[in-house]
C-alpha cells in the first residue's frame, strides 16, 4: 500500500524521505514488508508526506497498528541476550544463596524484589550476577534480560535509551517517545511477567531508577561501582575480596587447562599477590595459560616487585591498573589529588584528619573526598572512621601520584605528613604526663585510641625523621611515650621507640637523656620481651652515663628497673636493696610519681621474698598515697596507679590467710583495670583470683575466671599462661 500511494505521488523513496523526515532504508524496509509494525509517529509522518487523507490515511494508519499488534509479545531474537558464565566459577555461595532468595521471596524485602550488587573494580560483581542470571534462568518463563549501562564511560548509557532497548527486548514495537511514558510502559510488562533484567554497570541513581520493575512479578540485579545510596526500595550487597582459600581456588581451576601442576606454595602466593580480587586472579591465571613455559613460582616472583605488579597484571585487553582507572577517571579533581597523595600515608589504615593533611584541605573537603573515594570503591571505610586501600588500589594510587606530580612535590608532601604524624603522636604522649590533654585531644582516652590506632604512621614517621638527622623531634617523641607505655607494655614496638629515642640522644650529644632512653630499652627488655639480663646491662650502661654527670633521676631510674630484673633472677636481697635506693632518691627529690611506683616494686620483692606482712605495710601506704589528694601525684599515675597496688594488697591478704577479704580486693581490682585497660597486671589478678576461688571450694566461679584469665593472657601475648589458665578452667574427668 505504501509504494503504491508513493508511486501514485510521482515520489522516490529519497524524495519521501525527504518531505517526511523518516530515513530512505526505514521507507525500503516498510514497502518490502520487513517493518510491518512500524510505530505510529513514522506512519504519521509519511501519511502527511504523502498528503493522504480520509479513507487513505486511516486504512495505513490502521495496517501499521495490526502489525505492531501481532508482534507486541514475539521477544527480538539475541537482544539483550544474557552473557555466557565461565566455566571455572568459584566461591560466592552466600553471594548466590542471597541472590535466590531475593528473587523467590516475592515482595518480602523491597518494593519490587531488586537487588543491588555493589564494590570496586575487579571484584566480579558482572561475573556473579551472569552466574546467578544463568542459575535462575528456568525460573523466569519470560526471560532474562542483561543490558550494560556503561556506568564507567565518558557517556553512560542515558535511561530513555536504556528504557527502548529493553522495551523491545520484551517485544514490545509501539515505544513511547518520552522516557516517562516508555518507564510507565516498561514497569506494566513486568509486572504482568516473570522476568529478570540484570542492569550492568549502573552509574548512578538517576540512570537506574527508571528501569527498576514497580512491583509485580518481574525482578532487577543491579551492578555497580558506586553504592547508589539514593536508591530507595532495593537490597543490598556490597561484594568483597576473595577469602585466599577461594581466591586459591580460582587459580588452580584458570589453571587446569594447562595440564601441568604447579607448585601449590606459588599458587597460594599468587593468590595472595592478587589480594583476592578475581580479576586480578583471572589476570595471572590467563597469564600462565597463555605461557606454558612460566609456572606460579615464575610469575609470583615478578608479581612480587610492587612497583612492577600492576603492570604484570594485565593479559590482553585485561588490565587490572585500567579497571581502577576508569573509576579514576569519574573523580573530581580535587578528589583525584587527595586519593593519589593518600598512597604516602604509613600504615595500614588512616583517618579523616590525616586525608586533609595529605589532601591540604579543611577537614570538610576531606569528609567530601573521603565519601567520593569509598563511593566509587577506591577506598574501604569502617564504623570507626578509618579508611583502608586495597593493596593493589593503593599500588594505583602510588603510580598515579609518581605520574602526576613531581619529584620534588612527592618529597614536601612525605615531609609534610610525616612531620604532622610525629608532632601528633608526641602531643598525645605527653598527655600522659599530667592529668590535663594536651591541644587537639580532649581526654585521655581519646589520646590513647589515637597512638594506637596509628601506631604504624608515627613509628613510620619516627624512622623517617631519623633517616633525615631530625633527632630532636625524634627524641621528643620517644621521650612523650614513657608513661604511655605502660598502658600498652605489650605492644611490640616499644624496642624501636626507644632505640630510635637512644641513638638520637646520642646524635645530639646528651647523656642525660641518652641516659633515660637507656633506661627505657631495659623497661623493654623487663617486662615486654623479659630478657633479663639484657635489661641489667641496659640499666647498668644507664648508670654508667648518668653518674658521670650526676643526673640523679635516671641513676634512681636504673635501680628501680634493674631491682626489678634482679627480683624475677631470684636475687631477692640485691632487689630489695636497689629499690630501697631508688625510693630513697626519689622521695629526696620530690619525685612523688616514681617514689610511689618504687614503693609498689618495694612490696613486690618483699612478698617474692616471703615477707608478706612487710609487704602488705608497704601495699597498703602505697595505697593511703594514692588516696592522699594533698599527695601531689599526678592524677593520671595515680588512675594507672591505684588498681594496680589494689590488686597486690588483695594478693597479700591471701597468702596471709584473709581469703574473702582478698578476694572482695581483687575483683574491685579487676574491675578498675578492666576500666583503666590494663591488661597484663589484669590477667595476672584474675589468676590469682581464680586460685582464691578454688582453695574457697568456689569451684565454677574458680573456673570461670581461669577461663577469662586464659583469654586476656592471650591477647598480651603470653600463650603458655594462656594454656595453663584454660587447662584450670576445664572440669576435671
Amino acid at each position: 500500500m505504501l509504494r503504491r500511494h508513493r508511486q501514485a505521488a510521482r515520489l522516490t523513496l529519497e524524495q519521501l524521505a525527504e518531505a517526511s523526515g523518516v530515513s530512505d532504508r526505514t521507507l525500503s524496509d516498510m514497502e518490502r514488508g520487513r517493518s510491518k509494525g512500524p510505530q505510529h509517529r513514522t506512519v504519521v509522518a509519511v501519511a502527511d508526506a504523502l498528503g493522504l487523507a480520509g479513507a487513505d490515511r486511516e486504512q495505513l494508519v490502521e495496517l501499521a497498528r495490526e502489525g505492531r499488534l501481532r508482534d507486541h509479545w514475539s521477544r527480538p531474537a539475541g537482544l539483550c541476550e544474557l552473557p555466557r558464565t565461565v566455566d571455572d566459577f568459584t566461591g560466592r555461595a552466600a553471594e548466590l544463596a542471597w541472590i535466590s532468595e531475593l528473587v523467590h521471596t516475592g515482595d518480602a524485602f523491597g518494593a519490587a524484589g531488586v537487588g543491588l550488587v555493589t564494590g570496586s573494580a575487579g571484584l566480579g560483581k558482572t561475573t556473579l550476577t551472569i552466574r546467578a542470571a544463568h542459575t535462575l534462568r528456568p525460573g523466569f518463563p519470560g526471560g532474562v534480560l542483561f543490558l550494560d549501562l556503561f556506568g564507567m564511560s565518558a557517556q553512560p548509557l542515558p535511561a530513555e535509551e536504556a528504557l527502548g532497548t529493553l522495551l523491545r527486548a520484551l517485544g514490545v514495537t509501539e515505544i513511547p517517545g518520552e522516557a516517562t511514558g516508555r518507564a510507565s510502559l516498561y514497569r506494566s510488562v513486568l509486572r504482568d511477567r516473570r522476568v529478570l533484567v540484570v542492569l550492568d554497570n549502573a552509574a548512578s541513581e538517576e540512570q537506574v531508577r527508571p528501569l527498576l520493575p514497580g512491583g509485580g512479578a518481574g525482578r532487577a540485579l543491579v551492578t555497580s561501582r558506586r553504592l547508589l545510596a539514593g536508591l530507595e526500595g532495593v537490597r543490598r550487597l556490597g561484594l568483597g575480596p576473595l577469602p585466599l582459600l577461594e581466591a586459591a581456588e580460582l587459580l588452580t581451576g584458570i589453571l587446569k587447562e594447562r595440564g601441568t601442576c604447579d607448585d601449590g606454595p606459588a599458587v597460594w602466593q599468587l593468590a595472595q599477590l592478587c589480594g583476592g580480587l578475581p580479576l586480578a586472579l583471572r589476570i595471572a591465571g590467563n597469564r600462565l595459560v597463555s605461557r606454558p613455559g612460566w609456572n606460579a613460582a615464575d610469575l609470583a616472583a615478578r608479581l612480587a616487585d610492587e612497583e612492577r605488579r600492576l603492570h604484570q597484571l594485565s593479559a590482553g585487553d585485561l588490565r587490572i591498573a585500567g579497571a581502577f582507572g576508569l573509576s579514576y577517571e569519574q573523580l573530581a579533581d580535587a578528589t583525584r589529588q587527595v586519593f593519589r597523595r593518600l598512597a604516602l600515608v604509613p600504615g595500614r589504615d588512616f583517618d579523616a584528619a590525616l586525608a586533609a593533611v595529605v589532601g591540604g584541605t579543611p577537614i570538610e573537603g576531606a569528609w567530601d573526598a573521603l565519601d567520593e573515594l569509598v563511593d566509587l570503591g577506591l577506598l574501604q571505610d569502617s564504623a570507626a572512621g578509618r579508611y583502608r586501600f586495597h593493596d593493589l588500589v593503593r599500588l594505583f594510587a602510588r603510580g598515579r601520584l609518581r605520574e602526576e606530580e613531581s619529584e620534588a612535590e612527592r618529597e614536601a608532601l612525605t615531609v609534610t605528613v610525616m612531620s604532622w604524624l610525629l608532632r601528633t603522636a608526641t602531643v598525645a604522649g605527653r598527655c600522659f604526663e599530667s592529668d590535663r590533654p594536651s591541644p587537639g585531644f580532649s581526654s585521655l582516652d581519646e589520646a590513647d585510641h589515637w597512638l594506637r590506632v596509628n601506631v604504624d604512621g608515627w613509628l613510620s614517621a619516627m624512622r623517617h625523621a631519623a633517616g633525615a638527622g631530625r633527632f630532636a623531634e625524634v627524641l621528643d617523641c620517644a621521650e612523650s611515650m614513657h608513661w604511655f607505655s605502660d598502658r600498652w607494655m605489650h605492644a611490640s614496638h616499644w624496642h624501636e621507640v626507644f632505640t630510635l629515642g637512644t641513638e638520637a640522644a646520642a646524635a645530639l650529644g646528651d647523656p642525660a637523656r641518652q641516659a633515660e632512653q637507656v633506661n627505657m630499652l631495659a623497661w623493654v627488655h623487663l617486662v615486654p620481651r623479659e630478657d633479663l639480663e639484657t635489661a641489667l646491662r641496659h640499666t647498668a650502661q644507664a648508670m654508667d652515663l648518668a653518674t658521670r654527670i650526676g643526673a640523679t633521676a635516671q641513676i634512681a631510674l636504673a635501680h628501680h628497673t634493674a631491682a626489678g630484673a634482679l627480683r624475677r633472677l631470684g636475687r631477692l636481697d640485691e632487689a630489695i636493696a636497689a629499690e630501697t635506693r631508688a625510693a630513697q632518691i626519689y622521695q629526696a627529690h620530690g619525685d612523688i610519681d616514681r617514689y610511689a611506683q618504687c614503693l609498689g616494686a618495694l612490696g613486690t620483692c618483699l612478698r617474692d621474698a616471703g615477707h608478706h606482712a612487710e609487704a602488705l605495710e608497704r601495699y597498703l601506704a602505697l595505697w593511703d598515697l594514692l588516696n592522699d589528694d594533698r599527695s601531689g601525684m599526678t592524677p593520671n599515675v595515680v588512675t594507672f596507679t591505684r588498681p594496680i597496688a589494689l590488686a597486690r594488697v588483695g594478693e597479700c591478704l591471701g597468702l596471709l590467710g584473709h581469703r574473702s577479704e582478698a578476694i572482695g580486693k581483687l575483683t574491685e581490682a579487676i574491675d578498675l583495670m578492666e576500666r583503666a585497660r590494663l591488661p597484663a597486671p589484669q590477667a595476672r589478678a584474675l589468676e590469682t583470683l581464680a586460685g582464691l576461688l578454688a582453695e574457697e571450694s568456689r569451684i565454677g566461679e574458680s573456673r570461670q575466671v581461669y577461663g577469662r584469665a586464659a583469654g586476656v593472657y592471650e591477647v598480651i601475648g603470653d600463650l603458655a599462661a594462656s594454656s595453663r589458665c584454660r587447662g584450670l578452667a576445664e572440669p576435671t574427668a
